[in-house]
């Protein structure tokens, strides 16, 4: 009995235990009462609890503003994440918490800010002594903005102050502040100071003043730009000469060499206060600029000098327009060019065997209007000054087309058959001409070439009877020529003795009485001593 009511007791001891260890149901939000974020950066708000094995969490903002976040539970805590904080996350979120039937709430005040970066100091493009300087200010991505003061300083002195008291912004801004001042030598060198304090009573927030520095750099020039030759203005070709461009600048000037050509063409060389020239060329004559410029004040200068490099004739040309081989009639311009210092005497002349022709040109040039066989030949430009002289010659050749075509047919244009008929075509032209035969009128097509300028015909027939076509031709043109052949046949063999025949027999008729009164005649006039022939007729009558 007394063992048993022992056993009890302990029992009770056990549960009397356990309730005194269980924990109290609890909640806790991190951070407690208040958060501070900069916008764009993340926020985790955190609701934990204890001494409840499975809450319910619940979050929802001051007058039912949207959360903004997400919401995230676990068996004993729930976080609302807000990424990122923007403006609209300045608010009072509350956390409630069920266990079972107990219900407990705690709330946190989240406060927004956003003062990201130093301020950026500009200034305008040209800070020159005497004109007048802006410096501006600008505050990047900063709220709330009227809580913002800014100062611009030079040295420990105060330029400029401004706040934003009033402004009211739901948003980042960009504020910005600028001040203009009239440049002198002592600022050069000063520093520039921008300091902008974002003052918020109550929050705890670092930094609450940023700030940017700047020195400022005074510049001018260019100013009494010249340019230095050496050894002088004037140089001989192979000599080096050397160009310095001086100036006065701060800071130091780009120094850009141009050069003006004959043709009105610009020249550029590199960047560089001297410009060397080792061994001069008579093409390296002309005006020289030496062009400064402030990269800074974005202000130039300019300087210029005449350079002339003295040197025999040089760049020498002779040209024929349109060709150095043109066809008669054709105009034809003969120019002949040169260059250099000094100035070059120019003569054209033809030259045809021994004999010279000067011919008068304008500017170098000679045009011949309508080129002609007799214009053909050589033609020489000589160039010279008092450094020297240089010749060149060209050939112009004109192309003539055939022309004073004579055509001899041999025997005659009118031959029998079996005859070789020769035909001779002689003419004047250049180049060359070529001649080819062709009849007109025949079936299967029949071009004889000539050998010589003849062409030969062998063993003609009737049916070489007919026009041909001689066509004469160079490059140039082509002449045509029309010829008529005439071919007549032969007698056969037995017409030929017939009409023998038949002529002897007549003849032979004839001939026996003639003769036999000849003898007679010739008797009778012996008898009688007379030889005429009429006495001796009359005799006998």
């Amino acid at each position: 009995m007394l063992k048993q009511m022992g056993r009890t007791s302990q029992t009770m001891l056990i549960i009397l235990y356990v309730l005194k260890t269980v924990e109290a149901f609890e909640m806790e939000i991190i951070p407690a009462s208040k958060a501070v974020a900069q916008i764009g950066e993340t926020l985790i708000l955190t609701c934990n609890t204890t001494g409840c094995a499975l809450p319910k969490f619940s979050w929802r903002a001051q007058m039912d503003y949207p959360l903004g976040g997400k919401v995230y539970n676990n068996k004993t805590y729930s976080t609302l994440t807000m990424n990122p904080v923007s403006a609209e996350s300045s608010n009072t979120y509350l956390c409630t918490v069920l266990c079972n039937k107990e219900k407990k709430e705690k709330n946190v005040q989240v406060e927004i800010y956003s003062f990201p970066s130093d301020p950026v100091i500009e200034t305008s493009t040209s800070l020159v002594v005497g004109e007048t300087a802006t410096v501006i200010c600008k505050i990047h991505d900063v709220f709330p903005s009227d809580h913002l003061e800014i100062l611009l300083k030079k040295e420990e002195h105060i330029l400029h102050r401004k706040t934003f008291y009033g402004d009211v912004s739901t948003k980042t801004e960009t504020k910005t502040v600028a001040y203009s001042f009239n440049l002198t030598t002592e600022d050069n060198g000063k520093e520039i100071t921008c300091v902008a304090r974002l003052q918020i009573a109550d929050m705890d927030f670092e930094p609450k003043e940023r700030l940017t520095s700047l020195k400022l750099n005074a510049n001018f020039g260019p100013q009494n730009t010249f340019i230095n030759a050496s050894p002088g203005n004037s140089s001989m070709e192979g000599h080096s000469l050397k160009l310095t461009c001086v100036t006065e600048s701060n800071p130091p000037a780009q120094v850009v060499w141009r050069k003006h050509l004959a043709n009105e063409t610009i020249q550029h060389f590199i960047e560089n206060n001297v410009l060397s020239i080792p061994h001069a060329h008579f093409t390296d004559s002309g005006q020289y600029i030496c062009e400064v410029i402030n990269p800074v004040t974005n202000k130039t200068e300019k300087a210029a000098v005449n350079i002339v490099i003295q040197a025999p004739p040089k760049n020498t040309t002779l040209t024929v327009f349109p060709s150095s081989s043109v066809k008669e009639g054709e105009s034809v311009t003969i120019s002949c060019t040169a260059a250099a210092v000094p100035a070059v005497q120019i003569i054209l002349e033809k030259k045809i065997g021994d004999v010279t022709t000067t011919l008068k040109t304008e500017d170098g040039k000679y045009t011949i209007d309508k080129a002609q066989p007799k214009d053909a030949g050589k033609y020489e430009c000589t160039f010279t000054n008092k450094f020297g002289s240089h010749s060149l010659d060209i050939e112009l050749d004109v192309k003539v087309p055939p022309q004073n075509i004579t055509v001899l047919v041999y025997p005659s244009e009118n031959v029998k058959e079996g005859e070789n008929v020769t035909i001779t075509c002689s003419t004047y032209s250049n180049p060359p001409s070529q001649m080819i035969l062709k009849k007109v009128n025949q079936d299967k097509e029949i071009i004889l070439p000539a050998v010589n300028g003849t062409f030969t015909l062998y063993n003609v027939t009737k049916n070489d009877t007919g026009r041909y076509l001689l066509d004469v031709f160079n490059e140039v043109g082509n002449n045509i020529k029309v010829i008529e052949i005439a071919v007549v046949g032969k007698l056969e063999k037995p017409n030929q003795i017939m009409p023998l025949i038949i002529a002897f027999s007549c003849v032979t008729a004839i001939a026996i009485p003639v003769v036999a009164i000849l003898i007679y005649v010739s008797r009778k006039a012996k008898i009688n001593g007379s030889y005429s022939l009429v006495k001796a007729l009359r005799l006998k009558v």
